[in-house]
């Protein structure tokens, strides 16, 4: 039985972000046609931490991935980070493992992604100027997906740690076609200025207000993932047409949602599957939150084994 080991650069090599967009526009659309199988994630606890896992299988495209994360807060102290990822891809006919990768990447691939997708769908389609909270790996593959999908002139990144927001500025002023970076600008001016602004961060305080919106801003909002946690403040909820990933667990986990008391208009999956509108005018504020959801996870690490077999990326192992 052979299965093939992809590092973190194995993962980024194989699946560009205009393909894992479209990997996630599948799952969030088999997801909200009940076509997907999701169960809730299973918790392990031990004294020092807890691992999560997290299976799902999409019955329209066959994808079947597992994906363990551990959470140990006294890794830093041994040089270790705080959560480790891993996705086990698997044959959906035969149930034999396929492909082991890293999930850290995976996932952040994934969630940038699902805000591409946010963006694609509701964003205003001239949407050029851009606001970014947060400076880490999240916030990072947030903003890649934006640029995917909208022309961005400028983007202003905010984060409490001018070290991070220097170092996501200079890799983003590398990239093809690289909007103006802004660093160190007024947050509720950049905020009244944007026409896409997202929120990448672990905040348990809202990071604008929402009053400042001018019509026609979209807003997604990924960091939030536990009703103790609020980036997106009420002003911000009540004033948009409030859009989520999956209702039942935004619902239970999302504090952006919980806090607001917000009303969900639709998931996603159901405007990729045409069951609702995208972005209905020009004036409409427009609020994505995602609190991530399994079948992201198979769609993209299906994705990824597709373009590393391809490519010939990863080491294979024969386990016998």
């Amino acid at each position: 039985m052979k299965i093939r080991i992809l590092t973190a650069e194995d993962v980024k090599a194989a699946l560009p972000m205009d393909r894992a967009i479209e990997a996630v526009r599948s799952a969030f659309g088999q997801f909200s046609a009940g076509q997907a199988k999701v169960p809730l994630r299973s918790r392990f606890h031990t004294d020092k931490g807890v691992t999560l896992i997290m299976p799902a299988h999409l019955k329209q495209t066959g994808e079947f991935a597992l994906k363990v994360v551990s959470v140990y807060g006294e890794n830093p102290a041994k040089g270790l980070p705080t959560v480790a990822a891993t996705v086990l891809v698997l044959d959906p006919e035969t149930g034999r493992p396929l492909s082991f990768m890293d999930g850290d990447s995976l996932t952040a691939l994934r969630t940038g992604a699902g805000g591409g997708l946010a963006a694609d769908l509701l964003a205003r389609k001239d949407a050029h100027r851009a606001v970014l909270f947060g400076a880490g790996v999240q916030a990072r593959t947030q903003l890649l997906a934006a640029m995917t999908v909208r022309t961005l002139d400028e983007v202003t990144i905010l984060d409490p740690v001018p070290a991070a927001a220097e170092r996501l500025a200079a890799e983003v002023s590398s990239w093809d076609g690289a909007p103006a970076v802004n660093l160190g600008a007024d947050p509720a001016e950049a905020v009244a200025a944007a026409d896409i602004i997202m929120a990448a961060t672990t905040t348990t305080t809202p990071l604008f207000d929402g009053n400042l919106l001018k019509p026609g801003t979209h807003v997604t909002g990924v960091g939030s993932f536990t009703p103790d946690m609020q980036e997106i403040d009420a002003a911000t909820v009540k004033r948009a047409r409030v859009i989520v990933d999956s209702r039942e667990a935004c619902q239970a986990e999302a504090g952006d949602i919980v806090k607001a008391e917000a009303v969900i208009d639709a998931e996603i999956g159901d405007i990729v599957n045409g069951t609702c509108p995208g972005r209905e005018n020009d004036t409409e504020i427009t609020f994505f939150k995602s609190v991530g959801v399994a079948c992201q996870d198979a769609a993209a690490a299906a994705a990824v084994l597709a373009g590393a077999e391809a490519g010939d990326l990863g080491q294979i192992v024969d386990l016998g």
